[in-house]
């Protein structure tokens, strides 16, 4: 099962979905047995996907809910083939809706060389998504006890994070890397990166006892102080 899911609190599961990029998609298990999943990868995730949910004694017509951290090909790129396998309604922040229904992502930053030359090939894409709800800042859904939407915009301009409280656990989302340690996302992909710095120090206020990151392993010890730290100390641009 470690290989296909880990288990991060009660009714929560950390699916790897490319060990290469250390790219997890999340599954929050209702006590009814009804399956949230948190970010879809890339194209060639589902059969992870599948396989982890597999893992956790779960089916794909047990999904009744798809929420995407933020419209990049990374967490966006499987979508439609989660939804055509799953049946499961899309939900995003309204301000990365637009984009997911066009299968494209937000433009990146064109303040370096590099950001120029990468906007030079044109946005990300991935399969158009059907977005059944536009999320909000505050927003606390109906998952497994309650799941808040937390909006840490600039790495895309709808890019969120989830607290689930009633775990411990935080999904970081891209606001925060844990690959070969903690650190930023890359910059470069990010819509603004100043805005992405800011707004993560937003997760270090937030209580928790797992932080659970899109990229990289989780931290189940010392998680809230290991990210504070982090936002004290990284070097801003």
């Amino acid at each position: 099962m470690a290989d296909h899911a880990l288990r991060l609190g009660d009714g929560v599961w950390r699916i790897p979905t490319a060990p290469f990029s250390g790219t997890n998609s999340f599954a929050f298990v209702d006590g009814d047995g009804q399956v949230t999943l948190v970010d879809c990868g890339m194209s060639f995730a589902p059969p992870r996907i599948v396989a982890g949910l597999a893992a956790i004694g779960k089916h794909p017509r047990d999904v009744t809910r798809i929420i995407l951290t933020h419209a990049h090909v990374d967490h966006a790129g499987g979508g439609a083939k989660v939804v055509a396998g799953t049946g499961a309604p899309v939900a995003i922040h309204a301000d990365d809706a637009g984009y997911a229904r066009r299968g494209e992502a937000p433009p990146i930053d064109t303040t370096t060389t590099r950001g120029r030359i990468l906007a030079r090939f044109g946005p990300q894409r991935f399969d158009p998504l059907q977005v059944a709800q536009e999320l909000h800042d505050g927003d606390d859904l109906p998952v497994a006890g309650g799941l808040g939407v937390v909006h840490t915009p600039g790495h895309t301009p709808g890019h969120v994070a989830l607290l689930h409280p009633a775990s411990g656990v935080l999904v970081t989302g891209d606001s925060i890397f844990n690959v070969l340690g903690t650190r930023w996302p890359p910059l470069t992909f990010c819509s603004n990166p100043r805005l992405t710095q800011a707004t993560a120090d937003r997760l270090g206020e937030l209580e928790y006892t797992v932080a659970a990151f899109t990229h990289g392993p989780h931290i189940a010890v010392r998680a809230r102080e290991r990210v504070r730290t982090f936002l004290a100390t990284a070097r801003r641009r």
